[in-house]
């Protein structure tokens, strides 16, 4: 069993009501209701409003993965929450930032940069897959095709990724990294940049795979080779 925690600002779809149409209990629980169709995955969510703002010792000690959606409060996290979700991956927790939180602190320390991007609203994105063998890009055959989404573009001040796995290319022209490994310390890090809050991308069956595989394979090393063990399969040889 892998434990996923959800971290969301929930700030949006409190705030405004085109948001709240397209994820009416948050966005978080639209995660957690994909990600608990699987037997192996267990979530449990907090935001930002929440007591320690949802990332206590208590609840990261019990965290294999953290999955981290943030873009109007980044410097509301507080510094104390900011260092321990640090410390949690340097010492072997994964994490998994959607679409803003590129730019959220914890990511700006765990890689060192600015974390800057081009930006533009409401444009058509072709999500294509670049390193089709890597784990996390397992059963995505064909481009994704998000017909509004927030435009990122580069440059992208990110240090150099372990994989580029996907690029956004935009109907304005723009292309992104879109989808990026790295490691810090003994933990893994995967940034995805789908998922502006006014658009029901992480309804996209395409795009929960992703994030599904991704927080497999963000897993601490023990649980990760137990996982894999148990999808090997005995072969009798002829």
């Amino acid at each position: 069993m892998i434990k996923v925690t959800v971290w969301n600002e929930y700030l949006e779809e409190l705030q405004y009501e085109h948001v709240a149409k397209v994820y009416p209990n948050g966005i978080h629980e639209c995660i957690r209701e994909f990600l608990e169709k699987d037997p192996e995955i267990q979530v449990r969510c907090v935001t930002l409003r929440m007591e320690d703002q949802g990332l206590s010792d208590e609840i990261l000690n019990d965290t294999d993965v953290l999955i981290w959606w943030g873009h109007q409060a980044h410097d509301e996290v507080t510094e104390e929450n900011v260092q321990r979700v640090k410390q949690h991956v340097l010492d072997g927790m994964g994490l998994i930032a959607l679409h803003s939180a590129h730019y959220s602190n914890p990511m700006k320390e765990l890689l060192g940069t600015s974390m800057c991007v081009r930006w533009k609203h409401g444009e058509r994105e072709k999500l294509v897959c670049v390193a089709p063998s890597h784990p996390i890009a397992e059963g995505i055959t064909e481009p994704v095709i998000l017909e509004k989404e927030e435009m990122y573009g580069e440059y992208f001040d990110i240090p150099k990724p372990d994989d580029v796995i996907f690029t956004g290319w935009f109907s304005c022209g723009e292309v992104f990294r879109s989808g990026c490994t790295f490691h810090s310390g003994y933990g893994k890090i995967f940034y995805f940049q789908p998922g502006h809050e006014e658009y029901p991308v992480y309804y996209i069956p395409e795009v929960q795979k992703i994030i599904k595989n991704a927080a497999f394979l963000a897993m601490t090393p023990e649980k990760c080779e137990t996982f894999l063990k148990k999808e090997v399969k005995e072969v009798t040889l002829p």
